[in-house]
């Protein structure tokens, strides 16, 4: 996995959620509390899913086969999947069946002292891990808002880890809640509302989650600017007069396809087509270096017959799209 794939913020997560699923499960012993069981059981889903992030990230090393040519590059979103459904079924369902228990069966908490010390310390640690993960995706993230770049990435590995702290901070939060409020009522009912309230929580961060994670391994296109540097870089004005049409996809979050019919002149010879196809390889992984699988088929273009809707050139679109560096109709 590379360094822009979040494995910093992956490990720092990896070793909150270990040493607070063992805090929060010492508190539960001593108190009683569903809260902190729940909690427990969420940063162990939380341990378990950042181990599921670096598997799908060495898996994804691995070099093309014949059975599988592109490479492995989409594990990491297979993997990511696996992330959000953990999530909901470990962490989200069991949180809210046992705050239905709590709230059904309520019971005064024991040694309350020790779920708020643990509380506390996880909040503080969590928080380390959040920052972390933050800092990480400045790195990438440029001028995006936060919402904009969890659903953008390309890379599966920031947004999980992000969405988890946050949701986990928020969940330590409801717990401490839920707690102080048993605490100073002595009635257990608000120990398993905290509880419910988790799990609700976790549900629907794991259905963001694996929306976003869906849609990465249904295969997504380049980004806009990637796009328009990819266009850009196609067209040289001399041999390459346009681009018919064009596609792209994401084979992994480091590497792309891209295929597009490129517009050429009738009287090139085909010396002249090969070295410009060459060419605008070279150009277009100078200017998105991750496009690393490029294919390009060369045709004339006619503006005659694409107004009359007959040149077998044209794209889905209807017409050679439009470049900056030349008038296609030339």
């Amino acid at each position: 996995m590379s360094a822009s794939g979040g494995t910093k913020a992956i490990v720092a997560a990896l070793g909150a959620n270990l040493a607070i699923a063992v805090a929060k499960f010492v508190a539960f012993l001593f108190s009683g509390s569903s809260s902190m069981l729940a909690e427990s059981v969420h940063s162990l889903a939380d341990s378990g899913n950042q181990g599921l992030l670096l598997l799908g990230g060495k898996k994804a090393e691995r070099e093309a086969t014949p059975q599988h040519p592109f490479g492995y590059g989409r594990e990491r979103y297979i993997y990511a999947f696996l992330v959000s459904i953990v999530l909901f079924s470990v962490g989200g369902m069991f949180a809210v069946y046992e705050g239905y228990e709590k709230i059904k069966n309520p019971h005064p908490l024991d040694s309350w002292y020790w779920p708020v010390a643990v509380l506390v310390f996880a909040i503080i640690a969590e928080g380390f891990s959040f920052r972390t993960a933050i800092k990480e995706s400045n790195v990438t993230r440029g001028k995006l808002s936060w919402n904009e770049f969890i659903r953008r990435a390309k890379a599966p590995e920031l947004p999980v880890v992000l969405l988890e702290d946050f949701g986990a901070l928020i969940g330590l939060v409801l717990a401490l809640l839920g707690v102080g409020l048993a605490i100073g009522t002595g009635n257990g009912v608000w120990d398993g509302i905290g509880t419910l309230c988790i799990g609700i929580l976790l549900i629907v961060i794991a259905l963001i989650l694996a929306s976003e994670t869906k849609s990465l391994l249904l295969g997504e296109a380049a980004g806009i600017d990637d796009v328009e540097k990819i266009k850009a870089a196609l067209v040289d004005g001399d041999v390459v007069t346009g681009i018919i049409h064009m596609r792209t996809l994401h084979l992994g979050p480091e590497e792309l396809l891209v295929a597009a019919k490129i517009a050429v002149q009738h009287d090139d010879t085909a010396g002249e087509v090969a070295d410009a196809i060459n060419s605008a390889e070279t150009r277009i992984r100078a200017a998105v270096p991750i496009a690393r699988v490029i294919y390009l088929e060369p045709d004339i273009y006619s503006a005659a017959a694409a107004e009359a809707g007959t040149n077998p050139a044209k794209g889905p679109g209807g017409d050679l799209e439009p470049s900056p560096a030349t008038d296609p109709a030339h």
